[in-house]
């Protein structure tokens, strides 16, 4: 299986995955959109990398250098060109008790085991179990991730220098009143506006883009005494360096290394597997989402290797590993970028920021980038479900507000989980209430009972209830032609009626089973009709129950 994928995983990093466009040949338009959708990128995950990079309680420049590392390696091999990936929330406020506790080494060496664990999930095709995600779950994620994003948003309100180090990630902090508030909330109304308009009247540079440009602009030549990207704390810094997080001595930041013994694994391993399922819950449901929204399709098990390859390699550079972005993706898709050039292009242009461009960058007002994030919510939040919550299930609609409450107040992974459990109950009470039986009585005598609805683990105390033993005549049917047997559990439902009818005297035939059902029953199995109109499927039965419980030979 491994060498399968691999071979199908290279053959679909063919060269025309940098294409421009599907059925698209080189246009000079085409790369100055994806550049310029790069760019706007790029300011957006500056503010958001430093923010996570303290929410983590690591050194703004850790949360770069993932941005960067990761942003370029996914949009270079990823599965879904134009999906950004980067440093974010949902794993910083995982790694902060692992930072705090142990150093920012110990965050290191767990950032490569996590990129293994993703590539493994890679190769192991696990992405596809993605397809079991129902729709209410993604309906409550993308409304969910709407309001972190927006909350995320709060802490720019803030006057800078007052947040404090808590040794749990910085918190805290004093808001702004007054004027000074005022004026920023102007500032990104302001900018919001600017998004607003400008596809009506030039789209030739990106809306998103046009606003931070326009409102840097006036607050620079005001000089408006605003909050600054450069308040937050310096981007400037050199090119990432390799160094290895294991061993012996003082790492990058001034913390010990992460010993290279079994304690550092049972310390990294649990973090680890939580980040690693975390990061590609998120990547993967982002990646339908985008795919939604171009109308493409992505590669779920390439986007799981891509996202395991990067964390890898930035956790050998000195970052704090990440996923993708809904977001910056967000803003990516909105702004015209479609293909690989944009991300590529995004990551680039953050890197320069850092080598070269920091003092121009520090000098742009937090309200912008404010406003385009506050743009972004309002493209990202499913709106219609508010219409939807009243026609569809009770259930769905319930399922749509518990994985939004617990992508607030919780996190994705546990809210996506949380919400395939449900509608997985909901489906199984719903299957069980559908078993029911038609009966009526041959020429000869003999009862028949015509079950219909699925007959699973739910449904088997339902079966049982169909069947009056007592007042049944001496021969009785038992039809299956519109049923399924589908556990473990329903075999054993049959055994028991089989068992009763047998123990009172009378006499029961069993017609339109599976083979499997054949060779499983072994009490029933004397009981069952050959014909050549019956089923075939596979049971969900176990081993045992193949060769001792039920099919004992």
């Amino acid at each position: 299986m491994a060498r399968t994928t691999f071979r199908s995983f290279t053959k679909n990093l063919h060269v025309t995955d940098l294409r421009w466009m599907p059925g698209e040949g080189f246009s000079p338009s085409r790369l100055r959109i994806e550049l310029l959708s790069g760019l706007t990128v790029a300011l957006a995950l500056v503010p958001e990398a430093v923010a996570f990079a303290f929410v983590a309680g690591v050194h703004p420049l850790v949360g770069l250098y993932a941005a960067f590392l990761v942003g370029l390696i996914t949009a270079l091999i990823g599965g879904r060109p134009g999906m950004i990936s980067g440093a974010t929330g949902a794993l910083a406020v995982v790694m902060v008790a692992l930072v705090a506790q142990h150093g920012v080494e110990y965050l290191f060496a767990t950032v490569v085991l996590m990129g293994l664990i993703q590539i493994f999930a890679g190769v192991m095709q696990w992405g596809k179990f993605m397809r079991l995600v129902p729709h209410p779950v993604m309906l409550g994620f993308v409304n969910g991730l709407a309001i972190v994003i927006f909350l995320a948003q709060m802490g720019q309100f803030k006057v800078p220098g007052t947040m404090v180090d808590t040794g749990h990630g910085m918190s805290g902090g004093e808001w702004l009143s007054g004027g000074p508030l005022y004026l920023m909330l102007a500032l990104v109304a302001a900018t919001m506006a600017i998004i607003w308009v400008m596809p009506r009247i030039t789209k030739l540079i990106p809306a998103p883009l046009a606003g931070i440009g326009i409102i840097a602009i006036l607050v620079i030549a005001t000089g408006m005494d605003v909050p600054r990207v450069g308040d937050l704390a310096s981007i400037e810094g050199g090119f990432p360096t390799f160094h290895m997080p294991f061993g012996e001595g003082v790492g990058l930041y001034g913390t010990a290394l992460a010993p290279f013994t079994l304690e550092t694994l049972y310390i990294i391993l649990p973090y680890a597997v939580i980040l690693a399922a975390i990061g590609l819950i998120e990547s993967l449901l982002t990646l339908n989402l985008v795919s939604d929204l171009t109308n493409t399709r992505g590669g779920a098990s390439q986007e799981c290797i891509a996202q395991g390859v990067a964390n890898t390699v930035t956790g050998f550079f000195g970052g704090m590993g990440g996923c993708a972005m809904i977001g910056q993706s967000m803003i990516n898709v909105k702004s015209g970028g479609r293909t690989r050039v944009a991300g590529i292009a995004a990551a680039v242009f953050l890197l320069l920021f850092i080598l070269v461009g920091a003092p121009l960058i520090e000098q742009i007002p937090l309200a912008a980038l404010v406003g385009v994030m506050f743009m972004v919510v309002i493209g990202t939040f499913a709106w219609n479900s508010f219409g939807i919550l009243r026609k569809v299930p009770l259930t769905d609609a319930f399922v749509i507000l518990l994985v939004t409450v617990v992508t607030v107040y919780e996190d994705l992974a546990v809210a996506v989980v949380v919400g395939v459990i449900v509608s997985a109950l909901a489906y199984a009470w719903n299957n069980a209430r559908r078993i029911h039986a038609k009966t009526y009585t041959t020429p000869e005598g003999a009862k028949v009972y015509q079950i219909q609805g699925p007959l699973f683990f739910g449904s088997s105390e339902g079966f049982a209830e169909l069947f009056n033993v007592k007042a049944d005549p001496s021969e009785v049917i038992v039809d299956f032609e519109d049923s399924r047997v589908v556990d473990q559990s329903a075999l054993q439902a049959i055994e028991t009626i089989a068992a009763k009818y047998e123990g009172a005297g009378k006499r029961i035939q069993l017609r339109h089973l599976s083979r499997d059902c054949h060779r499983l029953l072994k009490k029933a199995g004397h009981l069952m009709i050959d014909s050549d109109d019956d089923p075939d499927y596979e049971i969900a039965a176990n081993y045992q129950v193949r060769t001792g419980i039920l099919g004992g030979h």
